[in-house]
């Protein structure tokens, strides 16, 4: 038997899909599949890659990062999505309703937060 493989990411949101539309314009994701309160996007047709869907949680409340508060939500997961020009594709994602973090932990690496919260990084193995 094959072993299992991971298919997709979901991740809670106040509006699911505001926060595809995000992703989608963020990595080029199409829409799969959506119902009311949720949505599944994956890379286009033929391409290799994990899918996300976002659903929406009426008490969703956001992760606060990088320092952890007694009694408010702790991050559990973020996602990192390489790009080959780390200057010009943080400009891109904040255009589109990304905002960069305060405290940015590398020189290779950009974090920030899409429109929910979510802290992602945005990283680059290339020099600048």
């Amino acid at each position: 038997m094959p072993p299992p493989s991971l298919s997709t990411v979901v991740l809670d949101c106040a509006d699911a899909h505001q926060l595809a539309a995000f992703y989608q314009q963020l990595l080029g994701y199409a829409v799969v599949r959506e119902e009311p309160d949720w949505v599944l996007i994956g890379p286009p047709e033929g391409a290799g890659g994990t899918h996300l869907a976002f659903q929406a949680e009426p008490e969703y409340v956001p992760p606060t990062w990088p320092t952890r508060r007694p009694g408010e939500q702790q991050m559990m997961l973020h996602l990192d999505i390489e790009v080959d020009d780390l200057a010009a594709e943080t400009e891109r994602v904040v255009a589109a309703g990304a905002r960069l973090a305060e405290y940015q932990p590398q020189d290779d690496v950009r974090v920030l937060f899409d429109p929910a919260g979510h802290p992602f990084c945005l990283w680059t193995s290339k020099e600048p």
